[in-house]
């Protein structure tokens, strides 16, 4: 099968367009054949391993994944003897989570993983690009910062992967929404549902004078120290990347009297997410949900989606159609 092959970090040739070995499904295992996936901001650092903390999961000095990308949908073409819950044919929406290998032509997982069937009503780029981003933003707002009814929540990268979800969800859960994006990006933030936005291009946090109940930075670029004076008393710092900064401010958080956290969400277990990416489904069938794409490359053009999503300016998802 065609694939894109993990070879080293670093930037163009890290990553090369290459023949896998098709995999064969056990007996609790499906082979999906991958019609569309994507390319997120985690693939990115992965390639380039700049970042000491990633390479304690993809290999210190040098890749031990083969083959990187974790959101798909897709058809099975193949099934397990003793697999109950899908058949060949079934398409499906997928997360492969610490498995990898989404980047490729097919992927075998089990049918234990977060593997559910797609709604007609989505197609198969839009389902590519559900798992990652409203996996990540589920679980930090309702299970970390315990969102509810008449909170405020700030919500800092609102037009990426994670925010475009984090806003649609904490609007759901019935929370007052501002999200912070750059300037071509508020009347979409506006239509996904918040109810201010704050233009960082225009207006700087420091000078913002509201204060929220959770702050959720889902581009890990504030620390709680420059974010502090947004929040309550009781108020929520959350941010999903691993720094020593983040590290720093989880130790001190308790002599500052604020809360800061930090969660593996991609860690948690298979039915957890499992549960959950039902749940989001559910939302997409009720169209209180939908995936924000920006940009669709071909499997043989990845390097070039991966350029892209390493400048940082993706407004929310980066398609590969395979």
């Amino acid at each position: 099968m065609k694939a894109a092959l993990f070879k080293k970090y670093g930037s163009k040739d890290s990553i090369k367009i290459g023949e896998s070995e098709l995999p064969e499904p056990g007996d609790t295992e499906v082979l999906i054949q991958v019609k569309a996936t994507t390319v997120t901001a985690v693939d990115a650092i992965f390639r380039s391993g700049s970042n000491f903390f990633p390479r304690l999961a993809t290999g210190l000095f040098s890749p031990k994944i083969r083959i990187l990308g974790t959101e798909l949908s897709g058809v099975i073409s193949s099934v397990g003897d003793n697999v109950s819950d899908l058949k060949l044919g079934d398409a499906v929406v997928a997360d492969s989570g610490t498995s990898y290998g989404a980047h490729a032509e097919y992927v075998l997982l089990s049918e234990k993983e977060p593997l559910v069937k797609k709604p007609e009503s989505v197609s198969f780029e839009e389902a590519a690009a559900i798992s990652y981003g409203s996996l990540t933003a589920l679980p930090f707002l309702r299970d970390h910062g315990e969102v509810k009814k008449g909170d405020s929540v700030l919500i800092i990268g609102a037009s990426g992967s994670v925010g475009s979800y984090a806003v649609q969800l904490a609007k759901y859960f019935g929370a007052e929404v501002t999200g912070v994006c750059s300037t071509k990006n508020v009347s979409l933030v506006k239509s996904l549902g918040a109810d201010h936005v704050i233009d960082y291009k225009e207006e700087s946090l420091r000078d913002v004078m509201m204060h929220f109940d959770i702050v959720f930075d889902t581009i890990s670029k504030y620390s709680l120290g420059e974010t502090k004076h947004l929040l309550k008393a009781e108020g929520v710092y959350l941010t999903t990347g691993l720094s020593l900064r983040s590290v720093f401010d989880m130790v001190r958080t308790g002599k500052a009297g604020k809360k800061s956290k930090l969660a593996f969400t991609g860690l948690r277990g298979n039915d957890e997410k499992k549960e959950d990416l039902k749940f989001i489904i559910e939302l997409f069938k009720e169209n209180r949900l939908r995936s924000v794409i920006d940009r669709t490359y071909k499997l043989d053009d990845i390097i070039k989606a991966f350029d892209y999503v390493e400048k940082g300016h993706k407004v929310g998802n980066v398609i590969i159609k395979v």
